[in-house]
């Protein structure tokens, strides 16, 4: 069953200068170390666009393993333990990673969609 990790990151202390460092070294230097894993099924980074409450989230990266076996062997790669002294480096304070697996317990379920007959007047 796959299992994904999250980086979720906070804006960088220096204003939009700051930012725009982050923001190029992240693309430049940390995720082609990231593609390096080992195990790794699918990467992608998106910007916070909007957040509702107060939050100073800007970006937020999942990582799609296999399993959790293929997670770890890729968390314990050369090439992840890379990409950590890295990202120590460009963004010191302002990541939390979190690990999500599949809780089949809560499976939401989606509604069925009405039918003809459903919107029909009686």
């Amino acid at each position: 069953m796959p299992v994904s990790m999250m980086a979720i990151y906070k804006r960088p202390e220096g204003g939009e200068e700051a930012m725009e460092t982050f923001r190029r070294r992240y693309a430049d230097e940390h995720l082609p170390l990231v593609r390096r894993t080992p195990g790794l099924v699918s990467l992608t980074v998106d910007k916070v666009a909007e957040a509702f409450g107060d939050t100073d989230l800007v970006l937020v990266t999942q990582m799609v393993f296999e399993d959790r076996a293929h997670l770890d062997a890729g968390l314990s790669s050369d090439a992840m333990r890379a990409a950590g002294r890295n990202l120590r480096e460009i963004a010191p304070g302002m990541s939390t990673l979190i690990v999500l697996e599949p809780d089949t317990e809560m499976e939401p379920t989606v509604p069925s969609a009405p039918t003809i007959e459903d919107l029909l007047p009686a």
